[in-house]
């Protein structure tokens, strides 16, 4: 059989259009405006900029997004998190007490996280990107790749082959180049969802981010603009599934006992999404010519709220790997290159992985001895400030080993 040629060439080939796709084509053409980057985006721009989910970033993927010039456009839409207020108690406890709180600010005076509307950040991310000069087509999906010698093939879904130097899988925790590749997992599914949704209030909100620790798992009101709150509700799936597809009084029921009456009357501004949870990290980050970052590399469950911001820190360290070999003249996709980008993120990823599994069993437990156990713990935290400044830190991804693009510094 002929082998049929390339219909054209790239220096790096990235499978997917989120916030990580776009953020690492971006930070990999500013860094190394020579390299021709292409971006394969599933969906149309129009459908990824109305997504109505909000994300926390925290405040060093903040300073990536500052230093790659795309934080200004994303900022108007913005809510700083100025606090955090941690509580555990029984869903219809009529009183919660107050276990832990956070001021919400690290050591440079910044908050240690915001807000942002996923579509008003995937929105800046790709003007961005054609400002600098990627390629991105959308809709269209990578079908195969095929990796030889000092290149792999890449084949569209339209049945073009783009030749790529180095391909690297942003395509979610399901991700199909993963599985292509022979990556194994490992992992579990909880047995539960996180409910999603968005929800107006009468009062204010103050920029106080709520964590309520509840049978089922974490309750999550997070701080948009204009009097809204994200809601991330962990159930049980059967019953997230019910509450989803059931009617709206209900849902609203059933959220009003979880929210609480302190913002006033509340009212539904999105529609409700439940998504599986559980623990899938890959065994390599890494194949020959392919990179995973994001979920394609990781998904967590978001009881710490740090399942986006892990696949920022992919973006920073693996552009910055890049980038270095690109100056130097190197092989971008070669083994030593990618090796150098999953050693800088592979226990890093384990080790939150595990933190939020052990955090995911013992809050999401309604034995009383592990109740009061887990309170007594988050009462000697709130006790302790340096403590409480080590973990603001750590949420906020000030650690001394982070890339430069999390430093807000330019590649």
């Amino acid at each position: 059989m002929t082998e049929r040629a390339p219909s054209s060439s790239y220096d790096v080939v990235i499978a997917g259009g989120g916030y990580v796709g776009l953020s690492l084509a971006l930070a990999i053409k500013s860094g190394a405006p020579d390299l021709g980057v292409m971006v394969v985006d599933l969906r149309e721009p129009a459908v990824a900029d109305k997504d109505g989910r909000a994300s926390a970033i925290a405040s060093a993927a903040r300073s990536m997004f500052k230093a790659l010039g795309a934080w200004d456009a994303m900022d108007a839409a913005t809510q700083p998190i100025h606090s955090m207020v941690i509580t555990d108690s029984e869903t219809g406890d009529p009183v919660r007490p107050v276990f832990l709180t956070f001021d919400g600010e690290t050591s440079d005076g910044e908050p240690f996280a915001h807000m942002v509307p996923n579509g008003a950040m995937t929105a800046s991310l790709r003007t961005r990107c054609l400002d600098e000069g990627v390629v991105v087509e959308a809709p269209q999906t990578v079908e195969d790749f095929d990796t030889q010698p000092g290149h792999v093939d890449v084949t569209l879904g339209d049945t073009r082959i783009v030749r790529s130097r180095l391909l690297i899988a942003c395509d979610g925790v399901r991700s199909k180049l993963r599985d292509l590749s022979g990556i194994e997992t490992v992992g579990w599914m909880y047995g539960q969802s996180g409910i999603v949704c968005t929800v107006k209030h009468e009062r204010d909100h103050e920029g106080v981010a709520y964590e309520h620790f509840l049978p089922a798992g974490p309750f999550a009101t997070l701080p948009l603009p204009n009097n809204r709150s994200s809601i991330v509700w962990t159930e049980k799936t059967a019953t997230a599934d019910t509450l989803v597809n059931g009617d709206e009084f209900t849902f609203m029921l059933e959220l009003e006992r979880r929210f609480g009456a302190m913002f006033g009357k509340l009212e539904l501004d999105s529609r409700r999404v439940a998504y599986p949870l559980g623990l899938k990290l890959a065994r390599s980050f890494i194949a020959p010519r392919l990179a995973l970052a994001g979920d394609a590399a990781h998904g967590i469950h978001p009881i710490a709220g740090q399942g986006l911001n892990l696949g920022l820190k992919d973006v920073a360290a693996l552009a910055e790997a890049v980038v270095d070999a690109a100056r130097l003249g190197l092989d971008i996709g070669s083994d030593d290159v990618l090796e150098r980008y999953q050693r800088w993120r592979r226990f890093d990823t384990a080790q939150m992985g595990v933190v939020t599994d052990i955090l995911n069993r013992l809050f999401s437990n309604d034995m009383a001895p592990v109740r009061a156990l887990r309170s007594f713990g988050l009462g000697v935290v709130d006790r302790l400030p340096p403590l409480k400044r080590t973990f603001i830190q750590e949420a906020a991804g000030m650690n001394d080993n982070r890339p430069r693009l999390l430093r807000g510094e330019a590649l």
